[in-house]
């Protein structure tokens, strides 16, 4: 057996750990083991088993949690190609593959030392004669902590070792106390976190008499139990408006028995759209299909762009592509964007295969997803859909992976690893032997540019199924309405009149404002100075439902101001839309109207969200407002208008993906009007009416807006045509900042970097986020291989120089240069 293991850590450290395997233990490569780290206790994933006596002093293995991989071959091949390439650390990538938190509680704990026995023993305050002892109110909680200590049962031949939520809910003392008794050596802090049971269970309540005197609150608990069959879950009892003794005395009396069951997990509440078995496919899917088909039945890497207009029947052919699967025995994955997209889309699995989905995805609980995960690990589930982790999805015999909307930016994680779930597909599949199809209306530059070039094979899916038409755009130019009504419009006229027209046939309005809260800029007439967070240089939004206004970077919030911060001037200015505001301005215009709104201030949980989309799929709603939350596969039949307020502010952005983002989101969002039986049109309010994207947009036409924009980005070297990385510099101390900056950036004048193009160092487009000040360099190269290995000399000279690692960001293909 070997002596030792290497272990990867999730650390912002570029190197794995050595330990030594106790006699009797046996770690397996792929599995988690317990090790001690520094002062705590760390989870980390073997990478290796070897005989190699290390150069340096190792500490032993606490225990071995698996007893086989978590990691199969395969999927540490994939983690380790993530870190090589996005320069990552590999513990750190292992952690993103794995959802398995809930597995390992983190927490505290301390005992006593002798130079606190000692403290507590001059002060002469030992045992109960400590709470008679007057001293100042920190002294007095120090020996309170130090009186509880010593009063517990130690174990033999040691001293006791308290949890701190124990010992602070005990002593009533505060955390900074516990860390000045640290100082003063009269405490040891202690990592005692360890696995436990992540085993979701429910309290259920069972009536088991009704007999005997019952006083009024107890009556009606009792008849509440009756009512629904006399077994319910406590947390329904526990909603009533009685006390919650009130239950613990019925069970003392023997009446109500409560039991712990294990949970159920719903895969998804959305109702699933209606689907017929017999189906006629359109000869663009049937070919599309049949593609697929033969593909998976290769069983060789294939990749597959199907690009199809919004309502051409993509997801169909997703379905039908993933039931070819599971009838094989085999397994797919199918990504989605948005979460807010993950509960449809399973609705639709779910009706389609049954229990053989799986569900992956961030709102769900720590509980839920390792739940849901061991599903998959252990075959229950051969189906998975999920946002971009689900990529990761311990699925055995891969064959299919659909990425959904793949020019979507949120399949780009913005912390460390800074992976991108598309490429993550197109790279696994590779490995797997399997196929990948990305799929959208709006494919990224990128993706099409690769189909163009042969690397994965072009679907085409040109018409609407059932040759319903595409929605008719009209462009209206707020600059002229501006002339023309003397005033500043957010609905204009044009707009109001069609949403009144279609209010009184009975058909359903969206229209997406891409801006939350209600107004994001306040600003002073007298000062011109405007009101920004304390940690970011952002001006804070208005929001006027929850009376306070909100950092969207960092959440810092305040509240809302009288007067101006700066000057005293009672003349302080709301400017601007947010689409709590529109919201309003709607309720006004059509006070008859059922108006919902859907932004992140809505939706605090997936249930929101789906109770939302299900109200307006049945037609209990009339008109939804709401983000780009609202733009991007719902598949609403009634829908016959989308109005567009502001979606191409934008273009003023310095990002050269501007034009690219703003023509995807006005295209998806006006491919939610007329997917029924109803024509559908569409209201695309702009100040850039001119502008090439604004303009093929409305036309419907990508293959234009693809060329103009391709020639842009090939004068300018951006990709597709160069890999692009954003290196970035941060401190919360300004002077850091620049000084790291400044020594990068004569790195970078000195050092000959062959084909690499090195832009900066400049201050970041948002200067200070999240309390740190923000330097930036930008780098292009037609070679991925020289731009990854100046990033890594980089890193090497960093490293000399002192610079802290976690203040060194590396993106590499970098979405957001902001």
């Amino acid at each position: 057996m070997p002596e030792f293991c290497d272990v990867a850590l999730p650390v912002p450290l570029d190197m794995v750990f050595s330990y030594r395997v106790p006699a009797g233990v046996t770690p397996v490569v792929g599995g988690r083991v317990l090790v001690p780290f520094r002062q705590q206790r760390m989870t980390g994933i073997v990478v290796e088993a070897h005989d190699r006596k290390p150069s340096v002093q190792t500490k032993s293995i606490l225990s071995v949690l698996d007893s086989a991989p978590v990691l199969d071959e395969q999927l540490l091949r994939l983690g380790r190609w993530i870190a090589d390439y996005y320069l990552a650390p590999l513990g750190e990538v292992f952690r993103s593959m794995l959802p398995l938190s809930a597995e390992f509680k983190r927490s505290v704990g301390y005992r006593i030392t002798e130079a606190g026995e000692m403290a507590l023993h001059q002060a002469g305050v030992s045992g109960s004669s400590a709470r008679s002892r007057r001293a100042p109110e920190e002294q007095a909680a120090e020996f309170r902590v130090l009186d509880y200590l010593t009063g517990r049962e130690p174990l033999p031949g040691d001293a006791v070792l308290v949890k701190e939520e124990t010992l602070r809910s005990a002593t009533r003392i505060s955390k900074s106390v516990l860390a000045g008794m640290v100082r003063k050596k009269w405490l040891v802090r202690e990592d005692i976190s360890n696995v436990r049971d992540a085993t979701r269970t429910i309290r259920i309540a069972t009536l088991k008499s009704a007999e005997g005197q019952l006083n009024d609150n107890q009556k009606k608990l009792v008849e509440t139990l009756a009512s629904l069959g006399g077994t319910v879950p406590v947390e329904t009892l526990q909603a009533l408006e009685v006390p919650r003794t009130t239950l613990s005395t019925l069970v003392k009396r023997g009446l109500v028995e409560i039991t712990e069951q294990p949970a159920t997990f719903a895969v998804s509440r959305s109702r699933p759209r209606p689907s017929r078995p017999e189906f006629e496919f359109t000869p663009a899917q049937s070919s599309a299909l049949a593609h697929l088909r033969e593909s998976v039945a290769a069983r060789k890497f294939f990749g597959m762009l199907l690009h199809g207009v919004t309502g051409s029947g993509k997801t169909a052919v997703y379905l039908a592509g993933m039931r070819s699967v599971l009838e094989t025995g085999r397994s797919a994955i199918l990504l989605v964007p948005e979460i807010g997209l993950t509960p449809a889309v399973a609705a639709d699995l779910h009706q389609v295969f049954g229990d053989e989905v799986a569900i992956l995805h961030s709102a769900l609980s720590d509980a839920e997803r390792a739940e849901q995960w061991h599903r998959i690990k252990r075959g229950e589930a051969r189906m998975v859909v999920g946002t971009r982790s689900a990529v990761f999805a311990p699925v055995s015999d891969l064959a299919l992976i659909i990425v959904d909307e793949e020019q979507d930016s949120s399949y780009k994680q913005e912390e460390t690893p800074r992976y991108h779930a598309r490429d993550i597909a197109v790279v696994r599949a590779s490995m797997a032997n399997a196929v990948v199809v990305l799929g959208s209306a709006t494919p990224s530059l990128e993706s099409y540019f690769n189909a163009k070039k042969n690397k994965y094979a072009l679907v085409e899916l040109p018409d609407r199924v059932e040759q319903r038409p595409l929605p008719e755009v009209e462009i209206i130019d707020m600059r002229q309405e501006f002339q023309e009504t003397g005033h500043e419009q957010v609905i204009s006229r044009k707009l109001a009149s069609e949403i009144k027209e279609r209010l009184e046939r009975k058909e359903q309005v969206m229209v997406l404002l891409n801006r939350r809260g209600y107004s994001p800029v306040v600003l002073c007439r007298t000062c011109g100075k405007k009101l920004e967070c304390k940690n970011c240089a952002i001006s804070l939004t208005h929001h006027k439902r929850d009376h306070k206004m909100v950092c969207h970077y960092c959440g810092y919030t305040a509240p809302v101001p009288k007067v101006c911060a700066h000057c005293g001037s009672e003349y302080v200015y709301f400017l601007g839309t947010g689409s709590e505001k529109l919201e309003e301005l709607l309720h006004g215009m059509f006070p008859q109207a059922r108006i919902a709104r859907l932004d992140r201030d809505t939706v605090r949980g997936h249930e929101d969200f789906e109770s939302t989309l299900n109200a307006l799929s049945e037609g209990e709603l009339d008109l939804l407002v709401g983000t780009q939350m609202i733009a991007k596969g719902h598949d609403i039949h009634a829908v016959t208008l989308v109005g567009v307020v502001g979606a191409d502010a934008a273009l003023g952005l310095p990002d050269f993906r501007a034009a690219e983002r703003t023509f995807q989101l006005l295209t998806q969002v006006a491919g939610r009007a007329g997917r029924g039986n109803s024509p559908g049109k569409v209201i695309l309010q702009t100040y850039f009416q001119d502008h090439y994207a604004v303009q093929f947009a409305a036309q419907h036409d990508f293959a234009g807006f693809y060329e103009k924009e391709l020639r842009f980005r090939s004068w300018m070297h951006y990709p597709p045509y160069s890999a692009l990385a954003n290196v970035l510099i941060r401190s919360d101390k300004l002077d850091d900042a620049l000084q790291w900056s400044g020594l990068l950036g004569k790195w970078f004048e000195k050092t000959r970097h062959e084909g690499v193009r090195v832009l900066g160092p400049a201050a970041a487009p948002i200067t200070r986020l999240k309390r740190d000040y923000r330097y930036h360099f930008i780098l292009k190269s037609p070679s991925r291989e020289r731009l990854n290995t100046t990033l890594r000399a980089m890193l090497v000279h960093a490293a000399q120089q002192k610079i802290p690692r976690t203040q060194v960001i590396v993106d590499v293909d970098a979405l957001w240069l902001m």
